[in-house]
């Protein structure tokens, strides 16, 4: 039942998380480089280096996002089941 429960909030967390880590990508995006929307591979409006420094900054972002959200639900489940 525990296991259940963490995979159940887990999925939403994770949800949760890919949206929160779009919105916090946009902002960064929108303050460094000054544009509202990042670069897409497939266009052809911008140079390698735009676009491989914004996926990298994106990676990194979910990254960091996912992982705080992993640990913030393992932590929650242990409080309230003991384990």
């Amino acid at each position: 039942m525990k296991k259940l429960a963490y995979r159940s909030v887990s999925a939403l967390t994770g949800m949760a998380g890919g949206y929160l880590s779009g919105v916090i990508f946009k902002q960064v995006w929108k303050t460094v480089a000054g544009k509202d929307d990042a670069p897409q591979a497939s266009s052809r409006e911008y140079g390698w280096g735009e676009v491989l420094l914004a996926a990298a900054v994106q990676g990194a972002i979910f990254g960091v996002v996912k992982a705080a959200l992993d640990r913030a639900t393992a932590q929650s489940i242990e409080n309230a089941t003991g384990t």
